[in-house]
């Protein structure tokens, strides 16, 4: 016969719990002996064992109490659900766990890998970090907004990094970002910005500037993230729209309807 502290020790839990236990009915409460302590058998250990795992599975106690009293298929078919309930819980801690260590990651957290990829190739290329930024900046409402176009709009920035004059077109970019609004090396960077731009036009077509089809809000919110991180861009978009092209998120011709800075 076991004393109380006798029965903690064995299951794995406080006296104060099997007091708890005792109050809510879950478990009986022995006669005290002729010495004045109360003494439990071995079947108190397999029944606190119990109550204890299904409790600690997130059972609530009333729930606890039914379940003891069940009949063996009842008992069954509760633990069945308890477990799929369980690893439904477990999958989503794991999704939150994955979350969590995305923070230490930056981009990852709020974009998909593929784009995540994309923005790890820029770096790779030497293209300014500044301009990733703004491209990563770019991602995140526009995956938020429409995910399932995502796709499409990688596979049109891949084809674009294959083409080592886009290359050469970021890195100019980056240059531009360096110069002071009166430097007048900033009208040599936007010629050669606004001379890949026509030459990109003549041969693949105005579409092919900007084909992305992205909504005007979107491309106001787009446009705002980018001269936040890059305030000089400003200055090089008006030098842009001198030499006939307009447009930061969504590039085209004066006049021909793009959206400006």
């Amino acid at each position: 016969m076991l004393t109380i502290g006798e029965l903690a020790s064995y299951a794995g839990v406080t006296v104060r719990a099997i007091r708890h236990y005792h109050a809510k009915g879950l478990l009986p409460e022995p006669e005290r002996d002729h010495s004045g302590y109360r003494r439990y058998g071995a079947d108190a250990v397999v029944e606190l064992i119990r109550i204890r795992t299904l409790a600690g599975a997130g059972v609530p106690l009333a729930r606890v109490r039914e379940l003891l009293r069940a009949g063996e298929e009842e008992f069954a078919a509760a633990v069945a659900e308890i477990d799929q309930r369980l690893r439904a819980e477990i999958r989503e801690r794991q999704r939150h766990r994955a979350r969590i260590a995305r923070l230490a990651a930056g981009d990852s957290l709020a974009l998909p890998p593929e784009v995540v990829e994309f923005l790890d190739r820029l770096r790779a290329l030497g293209v300014d970090e500044r301009i990733v930024q703004v491209e990563r900046d770019g991602w995140i409402p526009l995956a938020a907004h429409a995910p399932e176009r995502v796709p499409e709009w990688l596979a049109r920035k891949r084809e674009q990094l294959a083409d080592p004059r886009c290359i050469g077109f970021y890195r100019t970019l980056g240059r531009a970002l360096d110069r002071a609004d009166d430097d007048p090396r900033l009208d040599g960077l936007a010629d050669e910005l606004a001379a890949y731009l026509t030459e990109m036009a003549e041969e693949r077509g105005e579409d092919y500037i900007d084909d992305a089809k992205i909504e005007p809000p979107l491309v106001r919110v787009m446009d705002t993230l980018a001269f936040d991180t890059m305030p000089s861009a400003r200055r090089l978009i008006e030098l842009l729209r001198q030499r006939g092209w307009t447009g930061w998120t969504k590039v085209g011709r004066v006049g021909g309807g793009a959206a400006g800075p």
